[in-house]
């Protein structure tokens, strides 16, 4: 299911992928108004399997940051991020990502993944494990 989830420049929260056309993709909202619109070629969309959190040695997928957080409160987050200051959030980060690049990870990121932590466990996603391929087994 998370391979499925965008995020569309422009647009707040988070979308499903329903289907797709030729010139563009049918998305319905994350959210509890799970709202349908069509999203065409010219709008900026990532999908969260591709976006990742840059460390001092290496890139950490989203999901593996999601995982993370979600061992840790096994639910939405303890704290309201309109009512947090910079530094309380900043602190939460180090404790779940403490190797992250400070220089290249910004404030309106690390924000930016908690209100999309906030609604997918909302909305009942909760498995950010990344999914093992099935190998055959050798006969």
């Amino acid at each position: 299911m998370f391979e499925r989830v965008l995020t569309i420049s422009g647009k707040p929260g988070l979308y499903r992928l329903l289907s797709s056309g030729r010139n563009m993709f049918v998305v319905e909202a994350v959210d509890a108004s799970k709202k349908r619109m069509p999203v065409y070629n010219s709008d900026k969309v990532v999908m969260l399997d591709d976006i990742a959190i840059y460390t001092d040695t290496e890139e950490v997928p989203l999901r593996s940051v999601f995982q993370n957080i979600y061992e840790k409160e096994n639910g939405v987050l303890p704290f309201d991020l309109k009512m947090s200051t910079p530094e309380e959030l900043v602190a939460y980060f180090e404790g779940i990502m403490p190797d992250y690049d400070r220089e290249r990870v910004y404030l309106t990121h690390i924000k930016k993944m908690y209100s999309w932590y906030n609604i997918l466990v909302a909305n009942g996603v909760t498995d950010f494990k990344e999914e093992q391929a099935q190998e055959p087994a050798a006969e």
